[in-house]
């Protein structure tokens, strides 16, 4: 079974960077019907700040990688997305430790204390209408896979695509956590906009390892 290496880890950053820029626009007009308005702004800068630091010195190991976009966001990014995205890398980082290969039970790992880490900054739980939308079924279908015994390609994949149904899922939710729970009813028909990107950096998580 082929492992993901540092080679992964950093593409899979640019991958986020890169789908992040082109859904810039589109992240912040979600933010704008339930939110600041800034989440796809915010999460931009974050990532460019992040590819400066990578360029200059990047990483030799695939947890190396995730603290440095984890310090990155957290001192770069506005709002409440830069905390819970950065600690979400923090705890990745630390259940990968200094493995230099990743194999699908430590994808699973890496997955789980993200969303983890989401959860132990911002409280919520799945049904919030809030990035753990796209969290928690992702993480769900990566154990999934990988109990199944599939490569970390294919767990990733099926991480991905139960991001992406999760994030869709927001729709109908009432808010419960953050500015869009204020709206109440108001907010039933909008997509989250943590659910969205989470959804994004995931499927870029997968690209990278195909």
């Amino acid at each position: 079974m082929a492992g993901l290496t540092t080679d992964w880890a950093l593409a899979w950053v640019r991958g986020s960077a890169a789908v992040v820029g082109e859904h810039r626009a589109e992240l912040s007009a979600l933010d704008r019907e339930i939110g600041d308005g800034d989440h796809g702004e915010n999460l931009d800068r974050g990532f460019k700040a992040v590819l400066a630091k990578l360029d200059a010195a990047p990483p030799s190991t695939p947890g190396g990688v995730l603290k440095l976009v984890a310090t990155t966001l957290i001192s770069t990014v506005g709002g409440a997305s830069g905390p819970l995205l950065g600690t979400a890398y923090l705890k990745a980082a630390g259940a990968v430790g200094d493995a230099t290969e990743l194999d699908s039970a430590a994808v699973v790992a890496l997955l789980t204390a993200a969303r983890d880490g989401v959860v132990l900054r911002g409280k919520a739980a799945p049904g919030d209408k809030t990035m753990i939308d796209a969290w928690t079924p992702a993480v769900d279908a990566a154990a999934a896979a990988a109990e199944a015994g599939e490569e970390p390609a294919a767990v990733l994949a099926a991480a991905a695509d139960a991001a992406e149904q999760g994030a869709v899922a927001t729709e109908p939710l009432v808010a419960h956590k953050g500015r869009a729970s204020y709206l109440g009813e108001r907010a039933i028909g909008h997509r989250d906009p943590g659910a969205q990107s989470s959804a994004l950096q995931l499927r870029a998580a997968a690209e990278a390892a195909a």
